[in-house]
């Protein structure tokens, strides 16, 4: 039953991992931007839940990349006509060009899961954690490529976690506490708001609004863990920020995205509640 339970769970991270990359895309965009609404080449994004689901590839490129197949004989690119930030991948002869990475996502998001499932066991919060999963990955896929957490996900996660872990907390054999949630979720808050207001150049406020729902996540198993996830997560920053200083790929005023290394910490955090929980 328990190797089931985490086998589970490793599919579900693995099958919703799948549906980040072209979310990912649509929300890497500039601030003032809210999402793209097309391919690099220019097709307008179409199929389930508005063109939210699906895969990496336009179907749109691979249709009339299928169709240049048919009438040349030749193995050099055709004009396609695609925006200089369209992807060099033949597609005429791939299927269409992939304009996201498909392959990371699922794979973190599988190996999170699992690692959930096999310290959280089958306590009512295990469903929560599996159902915020694919948003941890996602919100940390946008920052590492545009560096920045969209209100429409931060917001809509916190309160989501909050009221997930209080049906939780109404089920037996809970492993945590739906006011310690809720207390850890304004205590990491406000702290990192603090931040914010003390140095803003090194501090984003999306930042601020994901350390609401990750205090509420770690809250849930108490203050020591909000203190663990919190700090594993400026502890994974630092490393990331030496190693790329060292590789003299960074100096002291690069910004790095910091929401992944948040999430990552949290993680840390949940497992470590969930096993003494």
């Amino acid at each position: 039953m328990y190797a089931t339970l985490i086998a589970v769970a490793a599919l579900w991270g693995a099958a919703t991992g799948l549906l980040v990359p072209r979310a990912a895309y649509r929300f890497s965009v500039e601030p003032e931007d809210v999402w793209r609404d097309a391919c690099p080449a220019g097709h307008a994004l179409t199929g389930p839940g508005r063109g939210w689901l699906g895969s990496a590839r336009c179907t749109a490129c691979a249709t009339a990349g299928a169709t240049v197949a048919v009438h040349t004989d030749t193995d050099e690119a055709p004009d396609t006509g695609e925006t200089p930030d369209a992807p060099r991948a033949a597609p005429w002869r791939r299927g269409g060009p992939r304009y996201a990475p498909a392959l990371l996502a699922p794979v973190v998001s599988a190996l999170g899961c699992a690692a959930v499932a096999a310290t959280t066991g089958a306590r009512p919060e295990l469903a929560v954690w599996l159902l915020l999963a694919p948003v941890a990955v996602l919100l940390a896929a946008i920052d590492r490529r545009v560096h920045r957490l969209p209100d429409e996900l931060t917001l809509p996660a916190a309160g989501a976690a909050a009221a997930l872990l209080g049906v939780a907390a109404l089920l037996p054999e809970h492993g945590g506490s739906w006011l310690s949630a809720l207390l850890g979720g304004a205590g990491l808050g406000v702290f990192y708001l603090l931040l914010f207001l003390v140095n803003p150049n090194g501090m984003g406020f999306g930042d601020v609004k994901l350390a609401l729902s990750l205090g509420v996540v770690l809250g849930w198993y108490g203050w020591a863990v909000v203190f663990a996830g919190g700090f594993a997560g400026f502890l994974f920053g630092a490393v990331y920020g030496l190693a790329l200083m060292i590789l003299r790929r960074a100096g002291r005023r690069t910004g790095i995205p910091f929401g992944p290394f948040m999430i990552a910490g949290a993680l840390l955090g949940v497992l470590l509640g969930g096993l003494a929980a």
